[in-house]
């Protein structure tokens, strides 16, 4: 084996290596997305799946003082969510120490809320329903 036809095939291994730690990596960050509700509707239901150990995300805009409600359900009762003000700080009630299922209250500020969701042991299968009024 010539010293090129080596560096060539070290490079490619570890192009590959790159590539799939590179695939890793992707697989463990989950989903964001933006909700958009159909015209002249005020809810949303979404469904996916999380792998466990990453987080899906939604994004969605509110203003101040309108009342959301967000309901989550999965096969194997393992999905949770927690929901962030646009300034990051955790809802009451559904923020990071209080893992639901379900919250509704009124939204103190006004721009992107954040939605997260996982599983709470193992992957989940979840449908996530979210209305603002």
């Amino acid at each position: 084996m010539t010293k090129r036809s080596f560096r060539v095939k070290l490079a490619a291994g570890f192009l590959g290596l790159l590539l799939l730690a590179t695939c890793a990596l992707a697989a463990q960050e989950g989903l964001t997305k933006r909700v958009r509700f159909a015209r002249g509707r005020t809810s949303a239901t979404l469904k996916n799946s999380v792998v466990r150990g990453t987080r899906d995300r939604y994004l969605l805009e509110a203003r101040a003082g309108q009342r959301m409600t967000v309901n989550i359900t999965s096969v194997e009762r393992n999905a949770v969510f927690t929901i962030h003000t646009p300034a990051g700080d955790p809802i009451e009630g559904a923020g990071e120490a209080h893992e639901s299922t379900s919250w509704s209250g009124s939204l103190p500020e006004s721009g992107d809320y954040v939605i997260e969701v996982g599983g709470t042991r193992g992957n989940a299968t979840y449908t996530l329903k979210v209305a603002v009024r």
